[in-house]
C-alpha cells in the first residue's frame, strides 16, 4: 500500500496526462497480477469494480470522528486542515500519528473493504475503519480515505489506468478500453490483459455504460452546421435513463451509474415484453395521460417528476397521481451484440425492429422520414391491460421518441418551437452517421435550448435561512471545477428555487454529511458539506469578482433544479464560466470587487 500512495502522490505532482499514465503503468508492472489488478481498481478511484453492488456504507460524518479520535487533535484544529487541503483523505495524512509496525498491503486493504461492506451497523464499521487506519501509515491512511470516499483527487480518470493498462502490457489502448466498458471491471480487465486474452470480454449486462452526452448550440444555422444529415428529436426534460433487459428483468440507471429503478417500479413491467436482450437509452418523464379519449399524451415539468426521486418505496398515491413514461431513443446493446459503433441511422431500425415485437410500445406518428414536425402534438394510443379498469390502473409506457428530419435552419426553427409548444426543453440534433460515444461530449449530438445562462454546480457550504427558514439549510454556496488545480472553486451563493420540501430534505442530507468548520461566531451558521450535490442554477449574468477563488461571481442567481442525475465530476468548469461571460456583449458583462457584488450579484 506504500508504494500505491507514493505513487497516488507522484500522479498529484503532474498535470501532463502522459508522464501520469507512466507512473501508473511503471507501478502496475512492479506489482503481482493479483496486487495490479486490485490496485487499478484503488487508482480508479473506487473501493470495488463499478460493475459491483457492494458498498461500504461509511459516511464523511463517520470518518471524521474516526481520524479525530486517533489523531487527537481538536475539531478546530482538523477544520483549519481541511480548510487548506479540502479533502479529509489530505487531513488524516496530516494529522495521523506515525509508529512502528504500520504498514498494509493492497490486497490487506482489499480484504478489509470487504469485511467493512460485509458488516451491519456504524458501530462494527466503525471499528473495522478505526483499526484499518491504526495499522497504516499516515500516507497510507490518506489513500485509503481517498478510495473509500471516492475522491481520489490527484488528476487521475479511470480512462488513463486504461491506457496505462495497455502500456503495461503493449496492447492497443481501444482493445483494454473496450473491454473495461464490456466488463465494468478494470482489475478482470487487467487480468485478461495479462493474459493476451482482451478478445475473451463479454458484455456484463445490469452495468451501467457510459451516456453518450451533447454540446449546446446557439442558434437553428449553429445546428446544421456540423454535419450534413440530422436526426432531430425533443429535448425532454426528465431524467436521462439506461435501461437493461434480460430473461424478463429490467433494471434502470441514472447518468452517475445509479439504479434508480425502485424510483419507477412500475418500469419494468413496460419493458417485460422484448423479446431479446438489449440496452436502451432513453428518458424517464412525468407523463400526461388524458382520461376517456384516444389523444396525445405530453411531458409534464421536471418538478413534477422530482416527487418520485429518491424514494426507497413510491406509495399507491403517488404512482397514480404521478405516472411516468420511458422515451427510448437509442439501442446500445441487443441479443449478444453491441450495436453503438453502427451509425445512428442503422441503431434507429434496429430499435424500431425491436419496439414493433412489444404491444406495450407506443410510437408516435412523427417519423425519421418527415421533413418537419407538425406544429401540434402527435397522437398516441394509450390501452389497458384485460381486465384493468380505468380508475384502477396505472398507466406507464415505452414509447418511442418521435424523430423528426430538418434540411434548413427554418425546418428546425419550425421543429424548436413546436417542441416548447408541447412543454419541452428545446431539440436535440443528431448526426445520422455518428456511432455511439459513451462518456464523449462532441459535435455528434448537439442540444438547442433557449433561457436564462445556467451552470451545473457542486454545493460547498450551506448556511440557515431567515425568518420561516431559520431552522433549515435553506443558503447554498456551490462551485465549478478548476481543471487546471483540479479542484472546486466557488462561484456564488443562491437561496431561491426550491420547494419548502425539498428544502428540508437536503437540510436532513447536509447535517448528515458537514464537515465541522468552528471558527468562532462568525462561522456559527454555516456548514461546510461533502461536494457530492450538484445543483443546475440560473442567472442572468455573470461578472469578473475577486470575492470569489472562481473570478466570477453570478447576477441573481437561483436554483433551477436538483441535479441527482449528475455527478459532482459532471458540474461545469471555470472554462465553462468564461465562456459566458465572454459572450456577454463581447465580455462587457462588467467588473464588481469585493465590495459591492453582494448587491449586484444576488450574494
Amino acid at each position: 500500500m506504500r508504494r500505491l500512495a507514493e505513487t497516488g502522490e507522484a500522479i498529484a505532482g503532474t498535470t501532463k496526462k502522459l508522464l501520469k499514465t507512466g507512473i501508473v503503468a511503471d507501478y502496475l508492472k512492479s506489482r503481482r497480477v493479483d496486487e495490479a489488478a486490485l490496485s487499478a481498481v484503488f487508482l480508479s478511484g473506487r473501493p470495488f469494480p463499478a460493475w459491483e453492488e457492494t458498498t461500504l456504507q461509511v459516511g464523511g460524518r463517520s470518518l471524521w470522528r474516526v481520524v479525530a479520535d486517533l489523531s487527537g487533535r481538536s475539531e478546530a484544529e482538523l477544520s483549519s486542515s481541511y480548510r487548506t487541503h479540502g479533502d479529509l483523505g489530505a487531513v488524516a495524512g496530516e494529522v495521523l500519528p506515525q509508529s512502528a509496525g504500520q504498514g498494509l498491503g493492497v490486497l490487506e486493504v482489499g480484504d478489509t473493504f470487504r469485511q467493512i461492506a460485509a458488516v451491519r451497523g456504524p458501530a462494527a464499521k466503525a471499528a473495522l475503519v478505526r483499526d484499518l487506519l491504526t495499522r497504516a501509515t499516515p500516507l497510507e491512511a490518506k489513500y485509503i480515505i481517498k478510495i473509500m470516499t471516492g475522491d481520489l483527487r490527484i488528476g487521475l480518470k479511470e480512462s488513463l489506468v486504461e491506457e496505462a493498462i495497455a502500456r503495461t502490457f503493449g496492447i492497443e489502448a481501444n482493445k483494454v478500453q473496450r473491454a473495461n466498458m464490456l466488463l465494468g471491471d478494470i482489475g478482470e480487465t487487467l487480468r485478461l490483459a495479462a493474459g493476451s486474452k482482451l478478445d475473451e470480454a463479454r458484455m456484463r449486462l445490469f452495468h451501467p455504460l457510459g451516456f453518450m452526452l451533447a454540446s449546446p448550440v446557439e442558434s437553428a444555422e449553429e445546428g446544421l452546421s456540423y454535419f450534413a444529415e440530422a436526426a432531430v428529436e425533443d429535448k425532454y426534460d426528465g431524467v436521462r435513463a439506461q435501461a437493461h433487459i434480460s430473461g424478463g428483468e429490467a433494471r434502470f440507471y441514472s447518468r452517475t451509474r445509479d439504479e434508480i429503478t425502485e424510483s419507477f417500479p412500475e418500469l419494468p413491467d413496460a419493458l417485460a415484453g422484448l423479446a431479446q436482450d438489449c440496452i436502451l437509452d432513453g428518458e424517464i418523464v412525468a407523463w400526461e395521460y388524458p382520461a376517456g379519449e384516444e389523444t396525445a399524451g405530453r411531458a409534464r415539468p421536471f418538478s413534477v417528476l422530482q416527487q418520485r426521486l429518491g424514494r426507497k418505496k413510491v406509495s399507491d398515491r403517488i404512482l397514480r397521481e404521478v405516472p411516468v413514461a420511458f422515451l427510448v431513443f437509442d439501442v446500445l446493446y441487443m441479443s449478444g451484440e453491441l450495436v453503438m459503433d453502427r451509425p445512428l441511422r442503422e441503431r434507429a431500425r434496429i430499435l424500431d425492429e425491436l419496439l414493433a415485437s412489444d404491444r406495450k410500445t407506443f410510437h408516435h406518428r412523427g417519423t425519421e422520414t418527415q421533413r418537419k414536425a407538425e406544429p401540434k402534438q402527435t397522437r398516441l394510443a394509450f390501452g389497458l391491460e384485460e381486465g384493468t379498469s380505468e380508475s384502477d390502473a396505472v398507466k406507464t409506457q415505452m414509447i418511442r421518441a418521435p424523430v423528426f428530419r430538418a434540411a434548413s435552419s427554418d425546418d428546425l426553427e419550425e421543429l424548436f418551437a413546436a417542441a416548447q409548444a408541447r412543454g419541452n426543453e428545446g431539440l436535440m440534433i443528431k448526426d445520422l452517421n455518428s456511432a455511439y460515444s459513451p462518456g464523449k461530449r462532441g459535435k455528434s449530438w448537439l442540444k438547442m435550448k433557449r433561457e436564462l445562462a445556467t451552470l451545473d454546480v457542486v454545493v460547498t457550504a450551506v448556511e440557515y435561512g431567515h425568518g420561516k427558514r431559520i431552522g433549515v439549510l435553506s443558503d447554498y454556496t456551490f462551485a465549478v471545477w478548476d481543471t487546471e488545480k483540479q479542484q472546486l472553486v466557488n462561484i456564488g451563493k443562491a437561496y431561491s428555487g426550491l420547494t419548502d420540501v425539498e428544502i428540508a430534505e437536503m437540510t436532513k442530507w447536509f447535517l448528515e454529511h458537514t464537515i465541522p468548520d468552528r471558527q468562532g461566531e462568525a462561522q456559527r451558521f454555516r456548514l461546510l458539506v461533502e461536494p457530492k450535490i450538484v445543483l443546475e442554477v440560473a442567472f442572468n449574468n455573470m461578472m469578473e469578482s475577486d470575492r470569489h477563488e472562481s473570478g466570477y461571481a453570478l447576477r441573481f442567481p437561483r436554483i433551477v433544479r436538483l441535479r441527482p442525475d449528475k455527478s459532482p465530476e459532471e458540474a461545469d468548469t471555470i472554462e465553462r464560466a468564461r465562456e459566458i461571460y465572454e459572450k456577454q456583449a463581447g465580455g462587457s458583462g462588467g467588473q464588481v470587487s469585493h465590495g459591492d457584488v453582494t448587491k449586484d450579484a444576488g450574494q
